[in-house]
């Protein structure tokens, strides 16, 4: 078979050797302009993408085309019901980066609790230099045992958070997916009033686009923080710009923008924002995790040589 890797960057640190191994020829790109997809793929059996768009008219325009292997979860950017129909089977990754995004979503929570970056800034302005006493105290430390964690989506990622959170001895509550009835789930109006922090680790989808917004947000507690490390357009990003400027809850953290990479205009981006963390959609970027979806990729394609595709979502 022939292949091309569109947009390798993210693994380029990896050994990609196995992978290559599985082709006659591989063509990696560290990138791929939208408007050389077309020519890139023309004549490929296998494409590998990450967030490349593969929609259905470029799919038409690959002939040969039987297999494409996503180095990702999500499968938003490609045509998969065009894929379908021509006949071309599409794999993607699944759990790779459960370990990874738990330790993220954890600092995150642990660095909110312990104030630890205006700590890490008062020293670097001098100003435990010039306390008066051996300690500084100046900005609120709270204890993760006995706090209250509301966790929307319970896949992979939400139990893990969830076993994490035990250990911290927590309490966990599940919320319910919009629009569905869940048992032992309870509905977003009445979760936000209960808990301390809000983990986001469901799908975007039209049920769970802009979930988080003004109205969600004021029934939040005073004191309660806000994670996602789901998708940017679950939370509405300018209604919470706006309620961490008024104090509506006490603090956030987000490795996800609706637009990425974002401009210097995003909401949340803003200088002014008191006690928000934002990181680049890191948080699956362990080097295990990406070797992980090195190994699963490669696990697809001979899944797909014998006839017996893995992780296929379409």
């Amino acid at each position: 078979m022939n292949g091309v890797f569109l947009d390798a960057e993210s693994l380029a640190d990896l050994d990609l050797s196995a992978l290559a191994g599985c082709f006659e020829d591989l063509a990696v790109y560290q990138q791929t302009p939208s408007k050389e997809v077309a020519q890139r793929i023309a004549e490929a059996e296998v494409v590998i993408v990450n967030k490349v768009r593969l929609t259905a008219a470029l799919l038409r325009g690959a002939p040969r085309l039987r297999l494409v292997c996503l180095v990702a979860t999500g499968t938003d950017n490609v045509d998969c019901a065009a894929a379908r129909e021509l006949g071309i089977t599409v794999c993607n990754c699944q759990a790779y980066g459960t370990d990874s995004v738990v330790q993220h979503v954890f600092t995150m929570i642990l660095a909110l609790h312990t104030s630890l970056l205006p700590y890490t800034r008062a020293v670097a302005e001098g100003r435990w230099q010039q306390s008066s006493q051996f300690c500084l105290l100046d900005f609120p430390i709270v204890e993760l045992k006995g706090r209250t964690l509301g966790i929307m989506g319970y896949g992979t990622l939400g139990r893990g958070v969830a076993r994490m959170a035990e250990a911290f001895e927590m309490e966990v509550l599940l919320g319910e997916r919009p629009g569905v009835r869940q048992e032992g789930r309870i509905p977003l109006e009445e979760l936000l009033p209960q808990v301390d922090i809000l983990t986001l680790h469901c799908p975007l989808s039209e049920q769970t686009r802009n979930l988080i917004d003004a109205r969600a947000l004021e029934l939040m507690r005073p004191s309660s923080f806000l994670i996602n490390a789901a998708r940017g357009g679950i939370v509405e990003e300018q209604a919470l710009a706006d309620a961490l400027r008024r104090g509506t809850i006490a603090g956030a953290a987000s490795d996800v923008l609706t637009t990425e990479p974002p401009g210097d205009d995003n909401p949340l981006l803003a200088a002014d924002i008191p006690n928000l963390i934002v990181t680049p959609h890191c948080a699956w970027g362990s080097y295990q995790a990406r070797a992980r979806i090195v190994a699963q990729t490669v696990e697809n394609i001979e899944g797909f040589v014998r006839q017996a595709p893995l992780r296929v979502v379409n």
